[in-house]
């Protein structure tokens, strides 16, 4: 608990509206309203909250953590996400840790044989989890660099490296050991994911996809279910449509444009899609995003 409200006091006192720090990878966050689910991109992230709560949807696994919780974050991909608990007397403060796969592999390498379990098959790409004392007192640490701009150089690694090891040798550890592993099922998902995302508006194959990755289609196909709680198929129509509300707020009366630049051959199955997705056709929500045009971007 100590822990915690140390950490909460620092956040409080150095957020920006940005969520930036002077301390590379490292994001803080106040939140004073709780708002709608929105999408967005995880990121490859660890998360502390140190006040508040939020809710991510990932395909059609629903992940919450609040106070005293931290989030893992392997594979960036596209969730749904909102704070549930924040208000201006009381607002959500969180801590974020940009995942190095390069960092993660150098902490593999200096831990001893025996120290950690086998890393096992691809894990869930993203986990919650209690957060130790231990993972607060560092996390705490690392943000007090801020008020000593000195030491930052040189103790920052140190200090992301301790929390990279709190992780990896905690009980979510699986879901970032995997990062540092070369030949592991997350990196060879991780490698089609980004292929996905840089080739969003293309029709594909999964067999074709697969061999990207390095792998048999069944393999692939079930590393990538248990990463991304989604089909191959499923997580490209979730980064088109994300995409298409993205340009819906810049290109409101472009419905059928708009679906067509995101890899939509048919209005009717882009309309269809886009409503299940965020809950109103293209055209309303088109119209809810020209409504509230000029308004700040929802914090993270």
């Amino acid at each position: 608990m100590v822990y915690r409200e140390r950490l909460r006091a620092l956040i409080a006192r150095h957020a920006r509206p940005d969520m930036t720090t002077p301390l590379d990878g490292v994001l803080i966050s106040k939140v004073e309203q709780a708002g709608p689910p929105l999408p967005e991109m995880s990121g490859t992230v660890v998360a502390v909250i140190a006040q508040g709560a939020k809710r991510i949807a990932l395909g059609d696994r629903v992940y919450e953590y609040r106070a005293g919780q931290y989030l893992v974050a392997s594979v960036d991909l596209p969730i749904t996400g909102h704070f549930t608990e924040a208000t201006p007397a009381w607002p959500a403060l969180g801590f974020g840790l940009v995942l190095n796969p390069g960092m993660v592999a150098e902490v593999l390498l200096q831990a001893a044989p025996g120290d950690l379990p086998p890393a096992g098959g691809a894990p869930s790409g993203m986990a919650v989890s209690d957060a130790p004392d231990e993972l607060l007192d560092a996390v705490v640490r690392l943000v007090r660099l801020i008020e000593h701009p000195r030491d930052m150089a040189v103790l920052a690694p140190l200090i992301k490296r301790e929390i990279l090891w709190r992780v990896i040798a905690g009980e979510q550890g699986a879901v970032v050991r995997h990062l540092g592993l070369p030949d592991s099922g997350l990196t060879h998902v991780a490698r089609a994911v980004r292929w996905i995302r840089e080739h969003y508006t293309q029709p594909f194959r999964v067999e074709e996809v697969a061999q990207r990755a390095g792998m048999s289609v069944s393999a692939f196909y079930r590393n990538f279910q248990a990463v991304t709680a989604m089909s191959p198929i499923q997580f490209q129509k979730q980064i088109r449509l994300q995409e298409a509300r993205l340009l819906l707020a810049s290109h409101p009366n472009d419905v059928t444009g708009v679906g067509m630049r995101v890899g939509y051959d048919s209005p009717s199955q882009f309309s269809r899609e886009y409503r299940r997705l965020f809950g109103a056709p293209p055209s309303q929500d088109a119209a809810r995003l020209r409504a509230a045009h000029g308004a700040a971007p929802a914090a993270r």
